[in-house]
């Protein structure tokens, strides 16, 4: 009996070895396929480089926007051409599921658009599901692996992904703001148009993607809150839905004001599902230079 309980203990010994060797190795592949997404990121924002400005155009915005750059923006800043955040939050995959808690890595370019978010969101314990959803040169793709070995999702490479990857970006610019200045996208940017005193529609382009959003604005300037039509899964399928986005407890870094916490949600028939919530832990800044 007790060689047998022996060699049961080897066997087990070596199950969890191997076990631990194969969720090392995902982890390796997981972060190589990162990197490359990165890296056509960044090439993508290297090739499309302009000359660097301090002098970032206001004019003709509509009041509710121009309150907001004001806040936001000190003036003379030179343009933001992108921003790495480490997020802490929680994320829940249906109505009602429960919280569980996520921690992330973003890289965002601004021209062009793009962005590459790397999470891990702890399902239960010692399971957490790699969830990577990107931007990269106008194509909007999310991979979701147990341990980063099992694929759970993969999609991307239609033009609801991609509208829907475009949409995310320009609701998360608020986090890098001088993106959403007219001149922030090659001398195109976002455009604004105006609505009411407290609102305005912001709309860009990226390639043959178009998307729009309206920004909710408080007396005080900040955005408060951000809704659209974004496309959502539903069993295969890209629906158009009601998205909203909310912003609080603003608070300065690197001489702009953002948001330190925030909430998503899908505005579903049967009511609102909130599924994302988080704050950014570290925010660094790409900047022009200054001649």
């Amino acid at each position: 009996m007790a060689k047998r309980a022996n060699v049961v203990g080897a066997m087990s010994a070596v199950a969890v070895a191997a076990g631990v060797a194969a969720v090392a190795a995902g982890g390796v592949s997981w972060r190589r396929a990162t990197a490359r997404d990165q890296a056509r990121l960044q090439a993508a924002a290297r090739a499309k480089m302009e000359p660097p400005s301090d002098e970032l155009a206001r004019a003709r915005l509509p009041a509710p926007v121009a309150r907001y750059f004001a806040v936001a923006l000190p003036d003379g800043l030179t343009r933001i051409r992108g921003a790495h955040i480490r997020w802490a939050g929680e994320f829940q995959t249906r109505p009602g599921a429960g919280w569980r808690p996520f921690e992330a890595e973003q890289d965002f370019t601004t021209s062009p658009p793009g962005f590459v978010w790397d999470a891990r969101i702890q399902m239960m314990p010692l399971v957490r599901v790699h969830v990577r959803d990107a931007y990269v040169v106008g194509e909007g793709a999310m991979v979701g692996k147990v341990g980063g070995l099992i694929t759970v999702v993969d999609e991307g490479g239609t033009a609801e992904m991609a509208a829907g990857a475009l949409t995310r970006w320009l609701g998360e610019a608020v986090w890098f703001p001088t993106a959403l200045l007219p001149t922030g996208t090659n001398g195109g940017g976002v455009r604004w148009d105006a609505m009411d005193d407290s609102t305005a529609r912001a709309t860009v382009t990226d390639g043959g993607t178009t998307v729009s959003a309206e920004f909710h604005f408080a007396p005080t300037g900040e955005i408060t809150r951000m809704t659209a039509l974004r496309y959502r899964d539903v069993n295969g399928t890209g629906v158009l839905t009601p998205f909203e986005g909310q912003y609080r407890n603003y608070a300065r870094h690197g001489g702009v004001s953002i948001p330190m916490a925030a909430e998503v949600a899908w505005l579903l028939p049967d009511g609102r599902f909130p599924y994302w919530r988080g704050r950014p832990v570290v925010v660094r800044f790409d900047r022009d230079v200054s001649p």
